[in-house]
């Protein structure tokens, strides 16, 4: 049994693909050994505790005022700083700079493909819960390929982890690697390779060691057979900007949690694997269609901050409606609710038609143009505001 790696030339409209006779095999690699061969291990494991759900909370702090402390702070910061060391467009085949959409986009030289690539992983959902959190890592490197118009691939994976002789570390690893299992199998979304890390702990100062938190990064892999359809994440100017996917104002291990009240209790989010397959698939059809200009998934820091990050991509500003959602409003702006995407679109009310039909929740939420981001308090913050907020953490903490 082996593995192909092909070289395509050129695509027949629907796969990359072109026939047999244009199929180049560069290499041929048997898989025996790794698949049916590999030594295993039955180490004990304790089954990771379920964790209490969060329950209500409220912070006495406004929406700006949490927003702008939340794009600054280590998890949602600009990585600028870092990107900017490196060159992003040896080659010149980079279609989409970083910081410019959900995953990177590299043309392949001589042909209209594109190959779209992302890694994610959310280390304290994992904590929590691992195997919430290894299906959310999955979801999350999913609806990243799939905001950009590409179709997803395959996924490779690094498990890091503290010590597996330890019952409750090794607890983990099997947890997290059910989630992942149970999320690849329901988006389609094969493990081609992977690779371990383990025994990562660090000495506390009384002398006993303590693991990193479980940390199952995702690598994945999406091809956009016309590149020149791929979308970047930034607002664009004067669109209606739709919600997709269903919102009910998850906290539990929430960056505002963190960052605004100083907790980090909680239940993740629930990943509903079924609801990201079919809002994905829509999102991706429609982009690939040209109704949508810009698209941006949720993912950290909610709807508010994933709005922000728009409008900070390109500059244009965004004006955002009330949601008359009966959930509070931290809730609802923050929440890190899973399957859901910010788009940019020329008729809402047709688009939301469309969403329908296909059975997937979809809500105007704003209307973009000008240069702030207004809230539906009236509230103004300026793009340049949310920039400098967004860009002060990495360069102040490499000065110290």
């Amino acid at each position: 049994m082996g593995i192909g790696l092909r070289h395509y030339r050129a695509s027949d409209g629907n796969r990359p693909y072109c026939g047999e006779a244009q199929r180049q095999v560069e290499a041929d690699i048997p898989l025996d050994p790794l698949a049916d061969q590999a030594p295993i291990y039955d180490r004990p494991a304790a089954k990771p505790a379920v964790p209490e759900p969060l329950g209500p909370v409220h912070a006495p702090v406004s929406l700006d005022a949490a927003l702008l402390k939340m794009v600054g702070s280590p998890d949602l910061a600009s990585r600028a700083w870092v990107w900017n060391q490196y060159d992003s467009t040896v080659g010149g085949q980079t279609v989409r700079r970083p910081g410019a959409a959900d995953a990177a986009i590299v043309k392949i030289e001589d042909t209209s493909l594109a190959l779209a690539i992302t890694t994610d992983c959310t280390p304290r959902y994992c904590h929590a819960d691992p195997k919430t959190g290894g299906a959310q890592a999955v979801a999350e490197a999913w609806r990243n390929l799939t905001a950009t118009g590409a179709r997803p691939l395959a996924v490779t994976d690094n498990l890091n982890f503290g010590n597996p002789e330890k019952p409750e570390i090794m607890g983990q690893f099997v947890a997290a690697i059910e989630g992942m299992g149970d999320a690849c199998r329901a988006l389609d979304f094969p493990v081609v390779s992977g690779n371990v890390s383990l025994y990562n702990e660090t000495r506390q100062p009384d002398g006993s060691a303590l693991a990193i938190l479980p940390t199952p990064a995702i690598g994945a892999l999406g091809v956009l057979d016309d590149v020149q359809k791929a979308v970047g994440l930034g607002m664009a100017e004067n669109k209606a900007v739709v919600l997709i996917g269903e919102t009910r104002g998850e906290l539990g291990q929430s960056i505002w949690l963190r960052e605004i009240l100083g907790r980090e209790d909680g239940a993740p989010p629930p990943v509903d694997l079924a609801a990201e397959k079919r809002n994905g698939d829509f999102v991706r059809q429609e982009i690939l269609s040209g109704t949508v200009s810009a698209c941006h998934d949720l993912s950290d820091g909610g709807l508010l901050v994933a709005a922000a990050e728009m409008v900070m991509a390109t500059g244009i500003g965004c004006e955002l409606e009330s949601p008359d959602s009966g959930i509070r409003p931290e809730a609802f702006w923050f929440g890190e609710d899973q399957a859901r995407y910010l788009v940019c679109v020329e008729n809402a009310s047709e688009f939301c038609a469309r969403a329908e039909q296909a059975g997937v929740p979809a809500r105007l939420i704003g209307q973009s143009g000008g240069n702030d981001l207004i809230l539906p308090s009236g509230v103004t913050i300026s793009a340049a505001r949310l920039v400098a907020a967004h860009e002060a953490f990495f360069p102040a903490l490499m000065a110290r």
